[in-house]
């Protein structure tokens, strides 16, 4: 089940499971699938689909997952395979609950979903262009991962030297918390971001704490020791460090943090409500190189990086939209 999509039809095989079966047995025969297979998740996160598209190779289902497959003379897969994934069958699939508490479908239930049919030409039409739209978000997310791995790679390689200095980060900047504001207080359209214990901002006010260009470490909360660079003035909280006065390139320090942020991650304590406390992370160990124009050459080439995949970023989540958008226009 952990293969089917909440969010489209393609599979997600990063997640494969394997098992001994053989393809002529009575068990082997019934849950073998075949290509334009409809999957449907009917346990637990009830609705996810997928789709088996042409030459997937032999596999097969559990007892999590129902398999459709339709009548090429009476519809087109694919296009029933779209239906199904969207918002409005997935609201109703979902309220079709079986079991109350225990979510669960069974397959009377499914078989009886009423479904509105265009013509077999207009459903495979219709199946192309949801096809292209899917086929350009999985292409810009193969890119978006290749992206990501390769700005690794080069802070692997750019952000260790041999003869760079070593200190702690108490002595490259100056580290202090911000101030918490009441819940009450916030915003979705003010003007600056509250930046707290999260990887997104908290919500939004109309007065900031803390200048642009700054760097932010979380302080509590399952994100604690997550590095921020904060590009626009904001309000720093109760639940974040801000670094000021810093004795380094400021990208070139926020670049360096980034690459050891599991380890600054390590730094928690408490169960509850981990965080991490202010004498850890001004006691923590960086190398760095003395050569202000190092630092500054080293901060640019990872900046960049991470100006490609913010552009992929904002790519793929344009595409996503535009897919959504297409298919309420579809799919009412």
């Amino acid at each position: 089940m952990t293969n089917l999509n909440r969010n489209g039809i393609t599979l997600l095989l990063d997640d494969l499971k394997f098992v001994n079966i053989q393809s002529n047995s009575a068990d082997g025969k019934r849950t073998s699938l075949q290509a334009n297979d409809i999957l449907i998740s009917i346990t637990t996160e009830l609705g996810k689909i997928g789709f088996i598209p042409e030459n997937f190779g032999e596999a097969y289902i559990n007892q999590h997952t129902a398999l459709i497959r339709i009548d090429p003379n009476k519809a087109h897969a694919k296009f029933i395979a779209y239906v199904l994934s969207s918002a409005t069958m997935n609201k109703t699939i979902n309220s079709l609950n079986d079991a109350g508490a225990k979510a669960g479908l069974n397959l009377p239930t499914i078989k009886a979903l009423s479904l509105k049919l265009p013509s077999i030409e207009e459903q495979i039409q219709i199946a192309e262009t949801l096809s292209t739209w899917d086929n350009a978000i999985q292409t810009t997310e193969k890119l978006l991962e290749n992206s990501r791995q390769q700005k690794k790679a080069l802070m692997q390689r750019l952000l260790k030297g041999n003869n760079w200095l070593q200190t702690d980060l108490a002595e490259l900047a100056v580290i202090s918390k911000g101030s918490q504001l009441n819940k009450n207080t916030l915003s979705d359209n003010g003007q600056y971001a509250v930046i707290n214990g999260g990887i997104e901002p908290s919500g939004y006010t109309d007065k900031f704490n803390t200048e642009s260009h700054t760097i932010t470490i979380s302080e509590g909360g399952n994100s604690c020791g997550y590095i921020g660079f904060q590009k626009e003035k904001f309000w720093c909280g109760g639940h974040c460090y801000a670094l000021s006065n810093l004795r380094i390139n400021c990208l070139f320090l926020y670049q360096l943090l980034k690459y050891n942020e599991e380890n600054i991650m390590r730094l928690r304590v408490g169960s509850g409500l981990p965080n991490i406390q202010k004498k850890a992370l001004e006691s923590f160990s960086l190398s760095y190189p003395q050569d202000i124009s190092e630092q500054q050459k080293i901060a640019e080439i990872l900046s960049t990086a991470d100006q490609e995949i913010e552009t992929l970023q904002r790519k793929l989540e344009c595409l996503k939209l535009e897919k959504g958008a297409l298919m309420q226009r579809v799919f009412i």
